[in-house]
């Protein structure tokens, strides 16, 4: 499995990564992981790579070979939408964030119409999960990561409790309840 995770800085996508690379692990899968977060604390492009199987010697994925991207960001899901494979999904939240640029003024920022027809002009196997809604919602914009976890775990076939052990383990006690609640969320957002 050819998995990569984008975003920006502060949405979570490391720790959604973490959680993922971990419950691989656990279920007995050889995993390799690697994350470029250069600008995460200002609001730049975060990604990680997550590749899991029988014998995995790269953590890196090439182009044209995920079997799934899981964007947390419109702009971000375009952005990397050539590392996809022919048949891969793509699961993105359509929300938007202005990058630097943009609020700066320097350049004008896409529609969001723009961007959602350019993702299905390209692809097949797309779908919009309006995560950070949902986790603004839940009272935490926070738990925007678990709520994606939750729908992308629709795709994958590890079973809820392996999830559940996970985020016990990688999340700090206090925020686990509402981390399990995002993720169950997501997962009734998306039908199987």
């Amino acid at each position: 499995m050819n998995l990569l995770v984008c975003g920006v800085g502060g949405q979570g996508v490391l720790l959604f990564s973490d959680i993922l690379a971990q419950l691989a692990l656990t279920a007995g899968l050889d995993v390799k992981k690697s994350e470029v977060h250069g600008m995460a604390q200002r609001g730049g492009s975060v990604t990680s790579h997550i590749r899991w199987g029988e014998k995995i010697h790269s953590p890196l994925i090439e182009e044209g070979t995920a079997d799934i991207i899981v964007a947390f960001e419109l702009l971000e899901a375009v952005r990397y939408l050539h590392f996809l494979a022919p048949a891969g999904w793509l699961i993105y939240d359509p929300l938007t964030i202005a990058p630097l640029p943009v609020q700066l003024g320097l350049v004008e920022q896409i529609a969001s119409e723009e961007l959602e027809k350019r993702i299905q002009n390209r692809l097949k196997k797309s779908l919009a999960v309006r995560a950070f809604d949902t986790a603004r919602t839940l009272g935490n914009p926070r738990v925007q990561n678990t709520v994606m976890l939750g729908a992308v775990s629709r795709l994958l076939e590890f079973p809820d409790d392996l999830y559940y052990q996970t985020i016990k383990q990688l999340v700090k006690p206090q925020f686990v309840e509402a981390n399990i609640l995002a993720f169950r969320r997501g997962q009734e957002l998306v039908s199987k």
